[in-house]
């Protein structure tokens, strides 16, 4: 069914680790590096040149780094000039402009437009037709989920390019709008349909348009535990995440012990 080897172009100067399944239909450009154990789908573009390709006769392609153990699906492209980290996955038609930089983990759903210039922290979570704007700044353990746009002009159009920064451990609900420049603190929770229009502190409940604080993230009442608050949400799930099995609180311990001994 999959990975029949036909119609497959590879740059001899990418670099392939071992272990590799690459679909039909794929182009690798110059200057792509794929790690160990990685599976890159069907009608995938890796490495796609930039736009001085087309009238720079001695353009060379930026490096393009994929981490160990990515899952790469069909119709994805990358342009050149990304670092993704270890376990980087992403669904179907996702395209990914230049020069963005992500830690491990990363994981974007179908249809996701990531316009470049952006960076992400490690197990970040995007599910599907989320847009980040470029210079977008978006920290760990951040999940942003369906039609979820961030901006980066402020007076369109203008030369101003700055999108948003995202503290760790935030939660973004569907469809919310989050505005150029805005700054949101770490472990808050954005609610559907919000437009984000400015600067939030750290543990709060963010809703409305344009969005206002209306209480700590601590007041939320869990619906799967009786009697308990469900944030911050690390202490209640843990499906996929780093302290899977140990709980977060063992996991930030070692993490810590980690950091001391080095």
């Amino acid at each position: 069914m999959k990975f029949n080897n036909r119609n497959i172009f590879i740059s001899p100067s990418a670099t392939i680790g071992a272990n590799i399944k690459i679909g039909d239909n794929t182009v690798i450009y110059d200057n792509v590096e794929i790690g160990d154990n990685s599976i890159i789908c069907n009608d995938c573009v890796l490495g796609e040149p930039l736009n001085s390709y087309y009238s720079d006769e001695n353009y060379k392609n930026p490096m393009t780094k994929i981490g160990a153990n990515s899952l790469i699906r069909s119709h994805t492209i990358l342009y050149a000039g990304s670092n993704f980290g270890d376990n980087f996955s992403c669904g179907h038609r996702v395209t990914i402009r230049e020069n963005v930089t992500a830690g491990t983990n990363l994981s974007i759903g179908t249809l996701s437009d990531i316009q470049g210039h952006a960076t992400f922290g490690d197990y970040c979570r995007l599910h599907s037709n989320v847009h980040i704007g470029q210079k977008s700044t978006i920290g760990n353990f951040v999940f942003i989920y369906p039609y979820v746009v961030f901006t980066n002009d402020p007076h369109p159009p203008s030369n101003i390019c700055q999108g948003p920064t995202i503290g760790d451990y935030t939660q973004i609900a569907v469809h919310s709008i989050i505005l150029p420049m805005v700054e949101i603190g770490q472990n808050c929770l954005i609610g559907a349909n919000s437009t984000v229009n400015k600067n939030f502190a750290n543990e709060l409940v963010i809703v409305g348009s344009p969005a206002k604080a209306i209480c700590s993230v601590r007041e939320i009442q869990s619906k799967e535990k009786e009697g308990k608050i469900h944030y911050p949400w690390m202490y209640n799930f843990e499906r996929g995440m780093p302290w899977e099995g140990i709980g977060y609180q063992e996991w930030k311990l070692n993490e810590f012990n980690k950091t001391t001994l080095s």
